[in-house]
Order: C-alpha cells, then structure tokens, then sequence
C-alpha cells in the first residue's frame, strides 16, 4: 500500500475526532474554519410605524456593548463579525414586522477548551461547545435594546445549516417512516447538498472562474468515496445575496451535491462541514455556505428524468418511423391523375 492510500484511510478517522473548536484543511488550499454563526432579527418592542430608517451604527453598538459587559467572562467580537442591516420598505411593513436583520459570528473558541482534562474527550468538548452556544442565544434572544427612546427587541436562533444534531434527528425520523415495511434493508441518507461557495474556489486554475468537476471530486473525496457528484452555478442563491449581502458577487456561487457510497462517511462530512466557514488560502474571506442533508432524492431524481427523457425520444422516433410510410401515400394520393412519370436519361 502506497502513501497516497494510507493518507486516504486515515483522512476519514482524523476528522471522525476532529473536536468543533479545530480548524481541517481540505485539498486545493481550503479549509473548514470552526466558527459560531447566530441569525439576529430585530423587532420593535411594541408595534409602532418608524417614520425614519433606524441607525445601524447605533443598533450594532448597542449590541456590542452588550456583549462586552454581560458575560461573566468578555467575548471576543470584532465590530466587523457583527453585521446589522435595516430591511427595505419599511413604509410597506406592517407595525409588528421586523425592522433589521443581521449575523454575529464567533471565531475566537480557545476558551472552550480550557479546563478540560490534558486527554479530554472528544464528546466533551462537543458538549461544552453545545452548551455555551445555548446560553449565548438564551442570553441574547429577547433582550431590548433603547435607541433614542425607541425600544427594540432582539430575536436570535441558531441556522438550521449549523445544527447538526437537529438534522440528524429530522433523517432518522424522515427513514423511520420511509423503512416501514421496507424488507430489503435499512435505508439511510447519504447525500450532502452545499450552496453559498464561490465558484472560483472549486474552478481550475488560470483554466476557468466555473466551477470544476475534477477539481470539486477532488476536495471532496477527503470526506471519503463518492458515488455521485454534480456541480452547478447557483444563480438563485446569488440573486438572494446580492439583496442582502455584497461580499460576494452575483454569479460567483455554485452548488453542490455530493453522494457517498458509505453512510458513515456523510454522517461524518455532515458533522464536519456544520458549523464551520470556508477559507481560501491567501485569501481574507470567509464563505458562509449552507449545508443540508438530502431527502428528495436528488440523483435518483435526475436518474429518472434522464430515464424519461430517453422514453420520450425513443416514443418520439418511433413515432416518427410509423408515419413516414403515412405522409408517403397520403401525399400520392393527391398526385394528377394519369400523368406518366418522366423519364430521365443516364
């Protein structure tokens, strides 16, 4: 056995103990930067019409002062990993709908680890990082904010993208139901589906800015063999960010579906890719991605259009093939009567 397989069987182990404060390097120059993401929507206290456009400089402040001095112990939030952004058409809005929108990350997790055991565990550390992050939403989820004598209200809720536990408990249901009198063996999902990375990241350098499928099966292979794989730009989900969000630019996202031939290996991928950004070496930005296991059966789908598409066109030539004698002798009966057939000489 060579180096280059002894790597690939050990790949799938490390990250199987890879703790969530811990960063993974993956091929091609990325790699899954363990982060905290909560998603802040802002209510005003009490239903009202805003007659002006609310500061986000003040709001974001606010936060951040509250953040600062509420913990027994101070997070560490630069001011630009806390984004708040007034939501348009406020004149339009009804007086209970929400006025802002916004994302805190955490980056800075070192201080999960400490007062753990030398050889800690790993489901430890994976408690303790569930655990705090529960308490920052139930600390910061309800609390008011005063702008100018206007109070608001702070809603926060963790993505459904980063809740790893929540999705696996939505697929064992989700297969719980669907194995109901299934005689043949144990269905499990092994599908991942990833929106919301830059096409470039996944191109073939100096080659094109569309996303690769070479260079895609090779970065994802890390996570174990793959059975399935198809890439595509994802303009939907860069018509929505470019609403909201302008660090990236419309057209520069793809997305991805990547099915395992093991379960164990998606389970392992899923775990790895929640939570966490990825970063390109030499390069500042962190991509928020959206990852999600799935249940419409996208390649068997695909595998049945394709299947469908063939059926028709086999109908459709056979068809054609049947008619033709027709359109023959339907278009010699209107021919003149009598008339000789000419005759050409050689």
């Amino acid at each position: 056995m060579n180096n280059q397989e002894e790597q690939q069987q050990q790949q799938p182990l490390n990250m199987k103990h890879l703790s969530p404060t811990e960063s993974l390097e993956i091929e091609s120059g990325l790699t899954l930067v363990p982060r905290v993401k909560l998603n802040l929507t802002i209510y005003p206290s009490t239903p009202l019409t805003l007659t002006n456009p609310i500061d986000e400089w003040k709001m974001k402040r606010a936060l951040l002062d509250f953040l600062h001095s509420s913990f027994h112990y101070s997070i560490s939030v630069p001011e630009e990993d806390l984004t708040v952004k007034r939501l348009k058409d406020l004149k339009k809005r009804k007086r209970e709908d929400a006025v802002a929108a916004g994302t805190l990350h955490v980056w800075d997790l070192g201080f999960l680890e400490k007062g753990l055991e030398k050889n800690y565990e790993l489901r430890e550390v994976e408690e303790k990082f569930l655990e705090w992050r529960k308490g920052l939403v139930e600390k910061l989820d309800g609390i008011e904010l005063n702008l100018e004598g206007v109070r608001f209200r702070l809603h926060v809720n963790v993505p459904i993208s980063d809740d790893f536990l929540g999705m696996k408990k939505a697929w064992e249901e989700f297969y719980a139901f669907q194995n109901r009198g299934y005689s043949r063996g144990r269905r499990e999902p092994d599908t991942i589906i990833l929106r919301g990375v830059p096409s470039r990241w996944f191109a073939e350098p100096r080659v094109s800015s569309k996303p690769s499928m070479l260079v895609t099966h090779t970065i994802f292979s890390t996570f174990g063999k793959i059975r399935n794989l198809n890439v595509a730009e994802d303009d939907d989900l860069g018509k929505e960010a470019n609403e909201g969000n302008e660090d990236l630019v419309s057209g520069l996202y793809c997305k991805i579906v990547v099915q395992f031939e093991k379960h164990r290996d998606f389970h392992d991928a899923l775990r790895v890719l929640c939570s966490r950004s990825l970063q390109k070496e030499g390069s500042r930005l962190k991509a928020d991605y959206e990852v999600s296991w799935d249940k419409d059966g996208f390649f068997w789908n695909s595998r049945n259009q394709t299947l469908e598409k063939n059926k028709v066109s086999a109908v459709a030539a056979d068809h054609n093939r049947s008619e033709a004698p027709r359109r023959q002798t339907y278009g010699s009966r209107h021919s003149p009567d009598n008339v000789r057939p000419r005759r050409f000489k050689e």
